[in-house]
Order: C-alpha cells, then structure tokens, then sequence
C-alpha cells in the first residue's frame, strides 16, 4: 500500500509543479502560443506510445518497472525548463509524455495489484492523494514563482524529491515483486477491456472537460471577476479528492458497481447544474458536485478492470484500459471548444453531463464484464 500511495504522490507533485511552471517554461523556451499548444500535443502522444507496452514489461518483468518508471519520468521532468526552441520542447514534452505514461500505468497496476492482495479498497484513496498532491504543489510553485523562481529550480527541485521517494519507498523490495507471466508478447485486446476502457474515457472526457474549461465558463459565459473564475479548477480538484477519499470509506459498504453509477449520477446533476447556472457562484456549487462525482469513476473502472483479469494479467489489462480511456481525457477538451464554436460553451458543457449519465447507465454493463473472468 505505501507504494502505491507514494507512487500517486510523486505523480501528482510533478503534475501540480508543472501547471504552475508552464508560464516559465513557455517563456523561457521563447515558444508563442501555438507553439506551445503543439508542443503540448507531444505529451499525449508520448504516453499513448507507452503505455499499453508498460504493462507487458511490468507483467514480465515485476515490481522493479516501477521504481524505474518514476525516476525517469522525474528526469524527464527537468527537460522542459532547459528547451531553448519549440523543437526542443516539442521533443523535450514527447519524453515527459513516455515517461508519464508508464508511470501513470505503473502506479495503477501496482495499486490495484495492493488492493487484491489486502482485500481492501485502495485506487479511489491513491488517486484521492493524487488530486491533494496536486493542489499542494500548485500553490507550492505559485509561492515560488512569486519568489522569482524560474522553470529549472521548480522542476529540478521536483526532480530531487521524487528522486527521494524512489529511493526511500519504490525501490527496496522491488525486486521481490516477481514477474507473473512469462510470454514475449502482450495478449490480446478482449472485449471486457474494450468496456472497462471506454467507459473510463466517457469518465475522463466529463473529469478534464471540467478541470479545463471551469474558469472559461465562468469568465466568458457568466461574467465572473477574474479571481473568481480563476479559483474554478481548484474548486474541482478540491472536490475530486474528497471525492475519491469518500468513495474510498463507500467502497466498504457497496459494490464497485453501486459506487460507479452513483458517481456518474452525481457529476450529472453537477454538470448540469453548472452548465444551466446564471450566476457565478451557483456555477461554482455545480462544478464541486460535477468534481465529487466523477471523481471516482475512473479509479473504480481500474480497479474493476485488474479485479477482473487476475493476477496473471493485470498490469497488462490496466495498461490497456488507460490507454484507451487517456484518449478521452486527451480529446475532452477539444471536443468541448469543438461543441461550443458550434453553439455555445454553455450546450457543449451540457453535453457533458450528457456523458456523466451514460458512465452511470454503463455502469452496470461494466459490472457484469467483471464477472466475466479473463481465461
């Protein structure tokens, strides 16, 4: 369990730096905007490169991937601040994208691996940890980007502590957690991972849809003061990890089914009390419900998904399942702004709890896949 929770840890120190570093790193690089956003299309398909084939080498190859996994995505970490061109960066961000998405595969194989073993839930709390590591960061780094830092002392910084966690917690033991399978190649795509995943990307499209353009909706739709409206993510993210801690405790009382339509039921009724509001504040109220929601839809999936392939299988199934539903969280966004050029930011919102209700009405399909044992 410390694994886990430490691996979620680091990941989420790295992510919450990086959001507050991006304005250094974008100026430091000497990138214009587009630029930027080209070069932030690198991460996404740096880890889409990674990930399915991380969790042949973890079922191969054992606990040591992880440990491993983690320092080179810290490392690869410090590479943004020292790009000097949009190339450099757009190489630099394809690295970190590899890197992350091992690591993102890692640390949720070795969770719910943790969580079989226990027999007690697990991946809502280490994603709940995730989302405070996060905000803990972000505020970390605004605090020193205050103080004058600059992109390589806030990533170099990451990178030592990250380093540390490695060092005291990944690594000694890690070669004890043998390999469980023994072929050359990675199996095949079955159907039930085709459920768990693209139920896991309806759930990642409403989660990044909300942490992406809370604060554009706010400012742009309902007149927001800029402080107001800037808070709108934080707001989320506040949201998602006392969701995930909840969910976390619920998941002694319910099934992972019973938590995973309630949590789409939730984030519907914020979406759509976020999207219809026509005042800032009501607005806020539905982006925290959105946040508790759909917070525990994707760790329920993962841990459904390796509680359904065993473990012979289940870094590999994972490894496949994320794969698939980071294509959602990936294209969420998109989809949104693609929606709201269309109409308006207000109906492509909508949309998304449009999509909230669908996680719940699947809920039970993908229930019923995981009773389906993998042979």
């Amino acid at each position: 369990m410390l694994k886990t929770l430490a691996g979620f840890g680091a990941f989420g120190l790295f992510w919450g730096a990086w959001g507050a570093a991006l304005p250094a790193v974008k100026a430091e690089a000497g990138v214009t905007d587009a630029q930027l956003g080209a070069a932030l299309l690198c991460v996404g398909l740096g880890a889409l490169f990674s990930m399915r084939f991380t969790g042949y080498l973890i079922d191969r190859y054992g606990g040591v991937v992880l440990p491993v996994a983690v320092l080179l995505f810290a490392a690869c970490g410090v590479l943004p601040a020292l790009a000097g061109s949009a190339v450099a960066l757009g190489s630099a961000l394809f690295l970190l994208g590899a890197t992350s998405g091992a690591t993102d595969v890692a640390i949720n194989a070795t969770g719910s691996s943790a969580e079989a073993a226990s027999g007690k839930p697990l991946m809502n709390l280490a994603h709940g940890l995730f989302s405070i590591a996060v905000v803990v960061a972000s505020l970390g780094t605004a605090g020193l980007r205050a103080a004058g830092a600059g992109a390589l002392p806030v990533l170099g910084g990451v990178f030592v502590l990250v380093a540390l966690v490695v060092a005291l917690v990944l690594a000694p033991g890690s070669t004890r957690i043998k390999p469980v399978v023994k072929e050359k190649a990675p199996r095949r795509l079955e159907p039930a991972l085709l459920i768990f995943g693209g139920l896991c990307a309806l759930a990642y499209v409403v989660e990044n849809a909300w942490q992406s353009w809370s604060a554009v909706h706010l400012d742009t739709t309902l007149g927001a003061a800029p402080a107001l409206a800037s808070s709108a993510p934080a707001v989320f993210a506040a949201a998602a990890a006392t969701g995930r801690l909840t969910g976390n405790v619920l998941l002694r009382q319910l099934k992972p089914t019973q938590l995973l339509v309630a949590g789409g039921v939730i984030a519907a009724l914020g979406s759509g009390l976020a999207a219809a509001a026509g005042s800032p504040w009501l607005a806020l109220v539905g982006i925290a419900i959105a946040g508790l929601g759909t917070s525990v839809c994707a760790p329920t999936i993962i841990g459904m998904a390796g509680a359904w392939a065993g473990p012979e299988r289940r870094a590999s199934a994972i490894s496949t399942v994320t794969t698939i539903a980071y294509l959602g969280f990936l294209l969420g966004p998109a989809a949104v702004g693609a929606v709201s050029s269309a109409w308006s930011l207000p109906t492509a919102l909508g949309g998304v709890a449009v999509l909230a209700v669908i996680v719940a009405v699947l809920g039970p399909v993908a229930g019923r896949a995981g009773t389906k044992r993998a042979r």
